[in-house]
């Protein structure tokens, strides 16, 4: 379906091209609706252990009965090995993946992209957030998930070979879709009606560059905290560990920088000034962009007189969090990343893991290995000491791949180019949660207004965002972080139903979310960005107590 869309559409282009002259330039061609997928039947499991496709070889061809995992239907597993080679590293490398085949198929297909640094082929379940109630393989999509072409063992290490950057930046997406497709076609005889790309985290990242790759082999793209910038990313975690290493108690131990209690104070601190901005104190800070304004640190949350004892932060310890918030910069003052939204989240166990922990531990790694122009093991050695200007300006640098940091592992081009996107008819649901303390659900802002601009304020016709008030990385935090977001993604591509707004429910196996008093599924609306939710009256557990309005904006208390 997508490849006769696109031949469609580049026929209308010729047509256009070689048309007269005219004052102004036609619109894009109109793209009749996706037809909606039909259900289709699994052939001869076991057969397909006889799949052939070039430089692969298929290792297993499985029968799962249902119930395994839990909520899994009937379903055909099958694994392989793409690309098998010997790296420039001397090390052996190949792209792993599985695929799993319902036997009661829906005609979609969905390439799932798996977060951290890849390096294990996670289940093909269709699974991207921590709030989703059913699986996409519950739902009956064919699903594809791969290792983008490392192993777990080669996590410290992939980055010696050129390829194996490229593979984990894009390229295992481009090998493996019509692989995918080709097998989808052997399995059930027919190839997937529509088909769909969604991940969380470095899978959102996954998606974010497959919607600039591949926007003509797949309909939907879903991508939940999209690290789409990465690189940027991983360098202001290593210089924000420096910075709170500065006021660490214990040098080099940074959970001694800012303490539970401390950062309790903060999220009351925003919580007093904020909460009630949507007209509903619930422990939620739904409009995020009036907080930025009307919160200020040092008025807000106390400053320490004497010692610190959990009940204030000091100034150096303001100092830290306000450039944090604002965005890490180098030593000239460039901005490494982006801003953060000022958020409750603070309090997040996910913050302190982030910041305090991943920054010295991970981050390191990423740098170090697979994001500088040649591996430099002295960053993960000493990531609180090395240079934060040369980290910055070396994932900028062409090396081993031929390509800098930047280029294989972002968006391709400058990331707001999605005419094919848009020329073919397919759609993208963003999800973000406020509280993310890794990929900022600023940058994410920031994305979404330049591509706005680029189209002429007509992107949310194919690309719509949706922030998650309080939500941590992917999921979890004080946050209604349980949303059907696959669901509206097809009820968009395959029956035009654009979503305004998504239902979110609190989960009750949520601790945060309970913690702040939120009732197990009390609902909230997400709104499309730019709008916020405004309780309106009546049930506040009730979704439609709330309206999504403008951010109120205005000058600060």
């Amino acid at each position: 379906m997508k490849t006769m869309r696109s031949l469609a559409v580049a026929a209308a282009t010729i047509l256009l091209a070689s048309a007269p002259a005219v004052a102004a330039a036609a619109p894009p061609p109109a793209i009749p609706q996706v037809a909606p997928a039909t259900p289709g039947e699994l052939l001869e499991c076991e057969s397909l252990i006889g799949f052939s496709y070039d430089s692969t070889r298929i290792t297993s061809a499985t029968f799962v009965p249902a119930g395994t995992p839990a909520g899994a239907p009937d379903h055909c597993r099958v694994t392989g090995q793409t690309n098998e080679r010997v790296g420039e590293d001397g090390r052996s490398y190949a792209i792993g993946w599985e695929m799993r085949l319902p036997s009661d198929w829906a005609g979609r297909y969905l390439y799932q992209g798996n977060g951290g640094i890849d390096g294990a082929v996670a289940p093909a379940l269709g699974n991207f957030t921590g709030g989703q109630e059913r699986s996409g393989l519950a739902q009956g999509f064919a699903i594809i998930s791969s290792d983008a072409g490392h192993t777990g063992a080669q996590n410290g290490s992939f980055g010696y070979d050129g390829q194996a950057r490229l593979d984990f930046g894009y390229n295992t997406a481009v090998t493996l879709t019509p692989l995918a497709n080709a097998l989808i076609a052997e399995a059930y005889g027919r190839g997937p009606d529509t088909s769909y790309f969604a991940g969380g985290s470095n899978g959102g990242r996954h998606t974010m560059v497959a919607a600039t790759r591949l926007a003509d082999e797949y309909d939907g793209f879903l991508p939940v905290a999209p690290g789409f910038n990465l690189p940027q990313a991983a360098v202001a975690q290593i210089a924000e560990a420096q910075l709170w290493n500065t006021v660490a108690t214990v040098p080099g131990n940074l959970n001694t920088a800012i303490t539970p209690a401390e950062r309790a104070v903060v999220a009351q601190g925003i919580l007093e000034r904020c909460d009630g901005l949507d007209r509903l104190r619930d422990g939620l800070v739904q409009d995020g962009e009036r907080c930025a304004k009307v919160f200020d640190l040092d008025r807000d949350v106390p400053t320490c007189e004497g010692e610190r004892d959990g009940t204030c932060l000091t100034a150096a310890q303001k100092d830290v969090l306000a450039q944090v918030y604002a965005g890490v910069t180098t030593s000239t003052g460039e901005q490494i990343y982006a801003s953060f939204p000022v958020d409750a989240g603070i309090t997040n166990g996910d913050w302190a893991t982030w910041n305090l922990f991943i920054s010295v531990a991970l981050d390191p790694l990423a740098v170090g290995t697979v994001f500088m122009p040649y591996p430099d093991p002295s960053i993960m050695a000493s990531p609180l000491t090395a240079d934060i200007d040369a980290l910055e300006a070396g994932i900028y640098e062409a090396g081993l791949s031929g390509q800098s940091a930047m280029e294989f592992m972002t968006p391709l081009g400058d990331d707001t180019d999605y005419d094919t996107l848009r020329d073919t008819g397919a759609k993208m649901i963003v999800i973000h949660g406020a509280s993310d303390a890794v990929f900022s659900a600023d940058d994410t802002a920031r994305w979404f207004e330049a591509v706005d601009k680029a189209y002429r304020n007509k992107a949310e016709d194919f690309i719509r965002y949706f922030p998650v008030p309080g939500m941590a990385h992917v999921s979890g935090g004080a946050a209604t972080d349980k949303v059907d977001a696959l669901g509206a993604l097809v009820d968009w591509v395959e029956h035009g139903i654009a979503p305004d707004r998504l239902i979110a429910q609190a989960r009750g196996d949520n601790a945060e979310a309970m913690a702040a008093g939120l009732a197990p599924g009390a609902e909230r609306p997400l709104c499309v960005y730019p709008l916020v939710a405004r309780y309106t009256g009546g049930d506040p557990n009730s979704a439609d107590s709330f309206a999504c309005k403008p951010s109120s904006g205005g000058p600060n208390l």
